[in-house]
C-alpha cells in the first residue's frame, strides 16, 4: 500500500510542480519528478528540523540558565 501511496502523492506533487514551473512532461516524468521532489524535500525538512531542534535546545538552555540565575539572586542575595 505504501508504494501505491507514494505513486499517488508523487503524481500529485509532480503535477503541481510541472504546472507551477510551466513545463510539459509526460505522466511517467511527472510522477518521477514528484517522487524525487518528495525525497529531496523530505531530506531538507528533516535537516532543517534537526538544526532548528538544536537551536531550540540552545535557546531553551540559555533561558533556563537565566531563570536559574534570577532565582538565585532573588532568593540568596537579600
Amino acid at each position: 500500500m505504501s508504494i501505491v501511496w507514494l505513486i499517488i502523492v508523487g503524481a500529485a506533487a509532480g503535477f503541481l510542480a510541472t504546472r507551477l514551473m510551466r513545463i510539459e512532461a509526460g505522466i511517467v516524468q511527472t510522477v518521477a519528478i514528484g517522487m524525487a521532489g518528495a525525497l529531496i524535500g523530505g531530506l531538507v525538512i528533516r535537516f532543517l528540523l534537526v538544526i532548528s531542534g538544536l537551536l531550540a535546545g540552545l535557546v531553551g538552555a540559555v533561558l533556563g540558565a537565566l531563570l536559574l540565575i534570577w532565582l538565585w539572586k532573588t532568593v540568596f542575595e537579600r
